[in-house]
Formats: structure tokens, sequence, C-alpha cells
């Protein structure tokens, strides 16, 4: 075994920063095999592995600048396999002329094709460092005038995303490729009009030199330590930018392909990696959001959009107009439905005992003007479980990316009025009693009834309760009042037999509903939830401790 240094190859600028490393120490690497991904002003560029071996130690990390000729990590290679180059120095009897090397002809971006004052010349693909890659964008159209090094194509290959540079001025005559055309190096990309003095003999494809006129050209030995990759692949990588609207934008290769599957435009992504590099996530939490506020905003998507329908067709029909409440109730229900993964978990409270107390203290409250109903205590219950289970009390940020925590709880209570539902909101509800309670309901409920509520008073919700006992039904399936995370509803309670352990106790039990953000909130935990508050119903002690 040998060992021997990788080096930063030509990367066609003074430096480049590494963005990202893609083998660890002990990793088994092939020949050609990306190790480091390097970004410069003009470029993002996999450098592949020279050799197969396996990887020493990594010499370079992310966000550190390198330069051509910087080891960028050590290489454990067979000995037989290490510089294949040295074989020319091995042989030092031959004489020199045995081991002079004849240059190889420039490559040759276009070709006369045509002859008189105006000519056609065919730009082609330079080498691209792979076989093939994709033509992902076009960048001028015929008849454009273009100048030199003015980018004409925009390529992709497995490596990088690449502009080419045009070789010749002109007009373009005709585009000889299309989106998505596989190309290699050589291939024919547009053909190009040229007037007789912009084809001078400096651009004409040299012809190679008759082997004996070459100067005698010794190859020196490679050093072991610095095996480096062609420079013609690289300069190539070197050249490589982003599409043309997004010259600036940090992103790989992979990353732009994804980004053109999606349909998103880089130039309006924020990046989270080095040196706002965009990542994949990057990508998705833009999709993820613009989804979420086309929702927010009345979208709804294709299969929102229903056809329209005559019903008068079938018999007599009258349409009445939704109010100003339904309206507004409708969008933002459908907004919670679409967005939110509901889940409901249900159970029963035993609230035999609470119901006595409460028939009990009925008249003391009407002396005070105050009615004292269930909904009081549920208030109560709810807000001190709240306090128990706090992410039950919380908002997921329209990222998705972090929670947010309130330190207030603030109880909505759904209220059926004849110009629809509204959801005045009880604050503070942690830190007030029953009666507090009662009287702050007895004013919202007759404020709703006379059309008086303010939109400070339906805002700041944490939690919110729905309860239709009054009405009937044993269960139901509320839906998240968004931005909130969770919604208990209530339906009619029932005397049912109960067994104590020896016998059955007729007993009044409450249904509850409670409903839920399944990305915020587990099973588990609101299965916890709704058997605390059960239990806090069942002995209202519970609420003073």
């Amino acid at each position: 075994m040998s060992q021997q240094d990788v080096l930063v190859p030509d990367i066609g600028s003074d430096a480049a920063d590494v963005i990202e490393i893609l083998v660890k120490p002990g990793d088994r690497v092939g020949a050609e095999q990306p190790i480091v991904v390097l970004e410069s002003s003009k470029a993002s560029m996999e450098v592949p592995c020279p050799q197969a071996g396996t990887v020493a130690a990594i010499a370079v990390q992310v966000g550190q600048s390198v330069k051509q000729g910087d080891v960028l990590l050590q290489l454990e290679t067979e000995a037989a396999q290490a510089v294949p180059e040295q074989e020319a120095a091995a042989a030092p009897s031959q004489p020199p002329q045995q081991r002079q090397q004849t240059p190889s002809p420039a490559p040759a971006p276009e070709e006369n094709r045509s002859g008189g004052t105006t000519q056609v010349r065919i730009v082609k693909a330079p080498d691209i460092g792979s076989e093939s890659a994709d033509v992902i964008e076009i960048l001028v159209q015929e008849g454009q005038q273009i100048g030199l090094e003015q980018p004409v194509v925009a390529l992709e290959s497995a490596k990088a995303s690449m502009e080419v540079p045009n070789t010749v001025a002109g007009i373009v005559q005709r585009i000889l490729v299309k989106v998505g055309d596989k190309v290699s190096e050589n291939t024919a990309l547009l053909e190009v009009a040229v007037q007789g003095d912009a084809a001078a003999p400096a651009e004409a494809v040299p012809s190679a030199p008759p082997p004996q006129a070459a100067p005698a050209q010794v190859v020196a030995p490679r050093p072991a330590s610095a095996p480096v990759l062609p420079s013609t692949t690289l300069r190539a990588l070197a050249s490589a930018v982003s599409q043309a609207t997004h010259s600036n934008v940090h992103a790989g290769p992979a990353v732009r392909r994804l980004a053109r599957e999606l349909g998103v435009d880089l130039a309006k992504v924020k990046g989270s990696g080095p040196r706002d590099r965009i990542l994949k996530e990057d990508v998705h939490a833009f999709v993820k959001k613009a989804m979420q506020q086309q929702v927010a905003g009345g979208g709804a998507g294709p299969a929102a959009q229903l056809p329209v329908i005559d019903f008068s067709k079938w018999g007599e029909i009258e349409r009445v107009a939704l109010g100003k409440i339904q309206k507004l109730s409708a969008q933002n229900l459908h907004r919670a439905w679409v967005t939110i993964p509901h889940v409901t978990q249900f159970d029963e409270a035993d609230i035999t005992e609470l119901e006595e107390f409460r028939v009990s203290q009925k008249e003391a409250f009407k002396a005070e003007g105050l009615s004292i109903t269930l909904l009081s205590f549920l208030v109560k219950a709810c807000a001190h479980v709240l306090r128990e289970f706090p992410r039950f009390n919380s908002s997921l940020e329209v990222d998705g990316e972090s929670l947010v925590l309130k330190k207030y709880i603030n109880i909505g209570v759904a209220v059926d009025t004849p110009n629809g539902l509204v959801v005045p909101v009880i604050r503070d509800a942690d830190r007030k009693s029953i009666r507090e309670i009662a009287r702050d309901l007895g004013e919202l409920s007759a404020k709703a009834r006379d059309r008086k509520l303010t939109p400070a008073d339906m805002q700041g919700a944490t939690f919110s309760i729905s309860s239709l006992g009054g009405i009937g039904g044993t269960a139901f399936t509320p839906i998240v009042n968004w931005p909130e995370v969770a919604i208990l509803g209530v339906s009619r309670a029932a005397t049912k037999p109960v067994w104590d352990g020896k016998q059955f106790q007729p007993r009044l039990m409450l249904p509850l509903s409670l409903s839920y953000d399944h990305r915020v909130i587990d099973g588990a935990d609101a299965a916890r939830f709704t058997t605390q508050l059960a239990k806090e119903i069942g002995d209202i002690r519970q609420l003073l401790l």
C-alpha cells in the first residue's frame, strides 16, 4: 500500500470554498467518485477522486477556502496503481526521441461550414467532464447577435450545472438542440453566421504539425503525492454557473434539478447551508410554505374546483345568500380542514357529583345575576389541564419548523346565534374563578346575540370548546380552529349504568370529543389529556390544587 495526497485541481478561479465533504476516513472510494464539493464565484462543482483507494485522512473542512494544489485528503492505494503516469519515466534507457509527446490538436469548438465573406460556424459542446449532459435551457434565440464568451446554452450533468460560453461573435442562424436533449463533447449546439473578418485564422482549428516537426518534449514523472485531473474537464466545470436568471444563486446540480421538477424559482429560496447555499430541505420548505399560503388565501387546489350545477331543472329552488359571518366561517373552516391533519379522541367524564354541586349553587349565582352552567366548569377544567399539557396550548409556525408555546391561556367558546357560529374568547381563564368565568360567558353570550361582538372579543384564543350538549348528540368531530392545535367538543350528558366493582350504578356521563393537529400532538398525549380532563371534571376539588 502507498499513501498519496489528492490535491485541488485546476478550478478555473483563484479560490473556492469547501461546501460539502462527501467521504469520511475509512471509506473505500472508486475512481471518478466525487469526494468534495467546491464552490467558487463561478461554479459549484464536485471534485472526483483520480483513482480507487481508501480514504486515510481528510485535510479540509466545510467552509475552508482552497486553491489549486491544496491537499484535500490522503488516499491509500495499491502500490501498483499509485501513479500510472510514471511509467513514461520508468525506462531511462530509451532514447529521448522515443519519449517525446506529439501535441494533441486543440479542441474545435466551431467549424467553418461555408466560404465567402459571410461564414457559418458551428458552436460545439466542450469537454463537459462526463459522458453526457442534459440541455436545461437555451439562452439565445435565432437571429440574435451574440458576442464572445456569451452563454448560449445551459447544461447539467451528474456533476455540475454549467453554461456553455460562445466561442465566436456573430448572429445565431440556427439552434441545433432543444431543452431535454442529451449532448456530449463536440455535439453541435448552434450555427453562427460571422463576417469574414470575424473568422480570423486565430479562431480556425489549428492543424496538428507533423510528428517529425514537433519539438522533443520529455514527459516528466508526476510526483506520487500530486495526482491531478485533466484540466480541460475542470475548466469546463469551472465555467459552470447557475441558470441565466439565477447566476448568483448558490445551489448544486441535484438541488437545481429538484427545483426545476417542482417549478421552484431558486432566486426566491433562502438557503440555510454554508454561504447561504440552498439545500434540498430549503426547496421542500419553500414549496410547503407556498402551498400553505395558497390555502390560507382561499386557494383550494384543483380538487376543490367543482362543476356548476343548475338544480332548477329538477324542480323548484330558492337561493339564499350567506351572511358575512357564515362566509368567513366557511373560509376559515375549509382552510383548517385541508391544512391540518385531524384526529379525534373520544372519551367520557362522570359528572354526577359536579352536576349535583352545580344545581345546588344555581340560586346563589342567580342572586348575583349570574347563570352557572356546565360550560363554566369545563372552561376552568380545560385551563387547568392545559397548564399540564402545554403543547395543546401552542401553535405550529407556518414553515412547520417551530412550535410556539404560549404562556397565557385564552379559551374560545363557540356560541350559536341566528346569524351563525361565533367564537368569543375567555381571556386568562387559568387565572379566573368559576364565578368570573360565568360572568364573562354571560356578557359575551349577550353581545353575540345582540351582534355587538368586536373583533377583539374573538381574537387570541389558544384553545376552543364547542358544546352541543343543550341540543343533543352523542359525539362529533369538531374542526380545529387554526392557528390553535386542539378543540374540545362536548355532547349531551346521559345517565348510564357504570360498574363500580361490585354492582352497576347510575352515573351521569358526559361525552368528550377532542380533535387535534396530529403534526403537533400524538395519540398518546391526546388520550392522557382527555383522561386527566375527565378526572378533574369528575372531582372538581382537583381544580383547587
